[in-house]
Parts: structure tokens; C-alpha cells; sequence
């Protein structure tokens, strides 16, 4: 790919719900990285994560919309209208999609010690660069995961990938900042009826612009 387009960080996840730590670290990245925007990808369901508890979608995107006013976030649960269950479909199709967009896949190191379950997830790597945001307690798993070992030989700089001539892949940017304890967990657990705060109209994708409609779970790791 050439460096014509805009640069997209694409940061996937429940939102169940979205908090003030995935805000923070979409706006730390996007300054670090020169990202023009940062989609925040609400994925339907998530193979890994258990299906008790999980709020539903239309209530993890208003979270994510009412989280994210004011910045250069966009909240899109385009894998329900892809209909693609795994990253590595869904980052595939978004590349056909978008042929003018660079795009960067963002993730907390909790998910880079658990990458190597991921389906094809050398194969997430090849499509487009990581961006790797260090998570509270999870980076000494990350640094001795599976994938860290085999993605340690692509690893760049966030200068480097600005004074790239040719966009590629894989690339492994590791960030730090100040890091965030904030949790959907927490959330969860001190206001098991967060979700009724949402009820109402189904709202609208940022990116699609198509209404949000609950389905089946799909999407995920």
C-alpha cells in the first residue's frame, strides 16, 4: 500500500461499556501514531469473552457514542453488517472496503497475551500494523506470550512507521503512557444495570450510517 489516504486506528472490543481508559488510550494513540481517526469497532459478540453478562449491543454502542463526543472517535459495529465472526475476516474485509484508508489495529497488552488464540493471528499481522498500549499487570504476559515471540523481530518505532516510505506489515509499535486501572469490569460490577441507562431508539453507526439492530452474536478474536 502507498502512503495515499487517511490512517485509521481500528480498536476493537465489547464496550461492555465503554469508559473513560478506552477513551484515553484512542487519543493517546492517535497522537503518538498520527491517526486521523479511531474507529472504535463494538464487536456483536466475542468467542473468547462469555456470553452471560454481556449487555446488548445497541446499549455497548451508546455507551461507546456517549464516551467518545467531542474527539475523533467513531463507533461502528460494521462486523454485524460485514457478517464476519473473526478479526482476521473482518480486518480482510474492511481492506476491500476502504482501499484508500491505511489502517492500524490497536490493542491493550491483555489481548497481546492472548493473541496466539486469536484464529490466523499471523494473519492479522500480515494485513496491516499492530500498535501494542500497555495495560496495568498484563505485560510481563505479553512479553512472554507466543505471538510476542514471533512478532519481536517486526517491532518499529512510532518515528519509524511515520518515515516509512511503503506502509506495510507486519510491524509491532509498542506504546506507554501513564496506565489506566479503569475497567469495564469494575463498571460492571458496581452497576450491574448499567445498561438500562441506554434504553430507547437504536442508534445510528458513525461509520455506516446504517441503524444497529441486535442480532446474533458474532464477531470476536
Amino acid at each position: 500500500m502507498n502512503q495515499t489516504g487517511s490512517v485509521t486506528g481500528l480498536l476493537g472490543g465489547s464496550f461492555n461499556p465503554a469508559h473513560v481508559g478506552h477513551r484515553r488510550i484512542s487519543l493517546f494513540a492517535a497522537d503518538a501514531l498520527g491517526l486521523d481517526v479511531v474507529w472504535w469497532m463494538v464487536s456483536p459478540g466475542n468467542p473468547l469473552k462469555p456470553k452471560k453478562g454481556m449487555a446488548p449491543l445497541a446499549a455497548r454502542v451508546k455507551s461507546a457514542k456517549a464516551m467518545s463526543r467531542r474527539a475523533p472517535i467513531r463507533v461502528t459495529a460494521i462486523e454485524q453488517q460485514l457478517g464476519t465472526r473473526y478479526t482476521v475476516d473482518t480486518l480482510h474485509a474492511l481492506s476491500l472496503r476502504y482501499p484508500k484508508r491505511r489502517f492500524i489495529w490497536l490493542m491493550g497488552s491483555d489481548n497481546l497475551a492472548q493473541f496466539h488464540r486469536w484464529k490466523d493471528w499471523r494473519g492479522i499481522a500480515r494485513q496491516m500494523p499492530i500498535a501494542v498500549i500497555a495495560r496495568p499487570g498484563y505485560d510481563d504476559d505479553a512479553i512472554a506470550s507466543p505471538a510476542m515471540a514471533w512478532l519481536r523481530k517486526y517491532r518499529l518505532s512510532a518515528v519509524g512507521l511515520h518515515n516509512r516510505s511503503e506502509w506495510s506489515a507486519p510491524a509491532l509499535i509498542e506504546l506507554r503512557f501513564d496506565p489506566d486501572p479503569r475497567s469495564a469490569t469494575a463498571i460492571r460490577r458496581a452497576d450491574p444495570q448499567w445498561a438500562d441507562g441506554y434504553a430507547g431508539p437504536v442508534p445510528r453507526d458513525d461509520v455506516t450510517h446504517s441503524l444497529i439492530h441486535e442480532t446474533s452474536p458474532g464477531g470476536g478474536a
